[in-house]
C-alpha cells in the first residue's frame, strides 16, 4: 500500500476499524458477507498512514458475540480499544470481562441494527457506572427527534460518520444545527469519516459531506475524531483508505486541529 505524503502524528488513532476473521462465524441472514480482513492486513494500513492506535468496533455481522473483536484487541495490545455490541440485559460480569479485554463502550447501530431507542437511556446509565461510552450511528436527519435524550445521557457519546446524514444537508439545516447543539454539551464526540457512505456528489472530494466535515472541524475541533472505517464493509468498489486519510487535510485548516483530532481527543476519550 502506498504511504501517505501528508504529515503523520505520533500517537495518531484510527477511531473506527472492523476486523473480520473467517474462523469466527457470522450470524444468520447477514446482508453482506465481508471478506477476510484480519489484524495483519490492518497493520499494513497503519504503517502506510503512520497510525499507532486503533479503536476496534464490533461488526453487526457478529451480533453479540464479541470474540473476533476481543481477539483483535489482544493482538494489537495497549494501542487499541474496543466498542462492543451488548444486549441490554447483559450481566455486569460480561461488562467486566469485556473491559478487561479492552472494550470501552457499546455500539448502537440504529440503521438496520439490533438495538432499539427505548434501551438507550437505561444502557447509558449502566455504561456510566463502568466509565464506558455509547457509540451511535443513525441517520443525522433524525437527530432533532432524539436531541433531548442525547443531551442528557449520563455517559460519553460518540456519533459516527459526520452524523451520517443519509441525504446530506446544508450546515444551516435544522438537523445539522441540532447535531451542533448536541456536540456543545461537552460530552459528545463525532467521527470525521466515511463520506462515501452518504455522499451524493461522490469521489474524489465528496463535496456535500466534506462541507459538513469542515464545519464540524472548524466549530468543534476538540470534539472531533478521525476514522478510516476500514475495511469499508459493503462498499464496491472499495474506497482508498489513503484517500480517506488525505481528506482530513482538506477538512482541517491547521496542524493544531489535526493534532487534536488524530491524537489528543482520542487519547482523552479512549484512555490511551
Amino acid at each position: 500500500m502506498q504511504k501517505t505524503s501528508n504529515p503523520t502524528y505520533a500517537g495518531a488513532c484510527d477511531c473506527h476499524v472492523h476486523i473480520y476473521e473467517d474462523k469466527y462465524p457470522l450470524i444468520s441472514n447477514v446482508a453482506v458477507v465481508p471478506p477476510h480482513s484480519p489484524v495483519s492486513a490492518y497493520r499494513e494500513v497503519q504503517q502506510a498512514l503512520g497510525l499507532q492506535r486503533a479503536v476496534i468496533v464490533q461488526p453487526t455481522g457478529y451480533g453479540f458475540d464479541n470474540s473476533c473483536s476481543l481477539d483483535a484487541l489482544a493482538q494489537l495490545g495497549d494501542n487499541a480499544r474496543g466498542i462492543a455490541l451488548l444486549a441490554p440485559d447483559a450481566p455486569d460480569a460480561e461488562f467486566r470481562r469485556l473491559h478487561a479485554g479492552g472494550m470501552r463502550g457499546v455500539r448502537y447501530m440504529m440503521i438496520g441494527g439490533v438495538l432499539v431507542w427505548d434501551s438507550l437511556e437505561p444502557m447509558a446509565a449502566r455504561l456510566a457506572d463502568f466509565g464506558w461510552m455509547v457509540n451511535l450511528q443513525l441517520d443525522g436527519r433524525d437527530i432533532p427527534n432524539h436531541e433531548a435524550v442525547l443531551k442528557r445521557l449520563p455517559c460519553n457519546l460518540v456519533i459516527d460518520h459526520n452524523g451520517k446524514f443519509l441525504e446530506p444537508v446544508a450546515p444551516g439545516h435544522p438537523s445539522f444545527q441540532s447535531l451542533l447543539r448536541v456536540l456543545d454539551t461537552g460530552r459528545v464526540w463525532i467521527k470525521l469519516s466515511a463520506p462515501y457512505e452518504t455522499s451524493k456528489t461522490g469521489a474524489p472530494g465528496y463535496d456535500d459531506v466534506s462541507l459538513l466535515a469542515r464545519t464540524l472541524a472548524e466549530k468543534f475541533p476538540e470534539r472531533c475524531l478521525w476514522a478510516s472505517n476500514w475495511p469499508h464493509p459493503g462498499r464496491n468498489p472499495v474506497p482508498d483508505t489513503l484517500a480517506m486519510y488525505d481528506l482530513l487535510f482538506d477538512w482541517t485548516g491547521s496542524d493544531a486541529a489535526r493534532q487534536k483530532i488524530l491524537v489528543d481527543n482520542p487519547a482523552e476519550l479512549y484512555g490511551f
